[in-house]
């Protein structure tokens, strides 16, 4: 599929994709997810092909831990934080978020 076709079906100039495609521009999961979808792919396609420890750092390492965001994702706070998430700028305030809700969640006593 062109960006240009990819563009027209996500409501997008083929600019904005080509952003997307070089990585000048971020995706939120939810674009991410309406991508797949225009595509008929699994969103785990995207990620196919990395080191298996880059995959378990994104959270995409098998089709379980995929499912698990798209459902996360499809809650009314799962997307409120992940919108409030991505606005934020500083990747040392991003971490150190990652870092409170680990900690709220006792994923370190895990």
């Amino acid at each position: 599929m062109s960006q240009e076709k990819l563009g027209e079906a996500l409501g997008l100039t083929f600019q904005q994709v080509q952003k997307y495609e070089k990585g000048t521009n971020r995706i939120g999961a939810s674009r991410l997810q309406q991508i797949a979808s225009i595509l008929g792919v699994a969103i785990s396609f995207f990620f196919e092909g990395l080191p298996a420890e880059a995959a378990g750092r994104i959270g995409a390492s098998d089709e379980g831990d995929t499912s698990q965001v798209i459902e996360f994702l499809s809650t009314t706070e799962g997307l409120q934080l992940n919108k409030a998430f991505a606005r934020i700028k500083d990747p040392k305030v991003r971490r150190r978020v990652v870092d409170l809700v680990s900690t709220l969640s006792h994923e370190d006593a895990a």
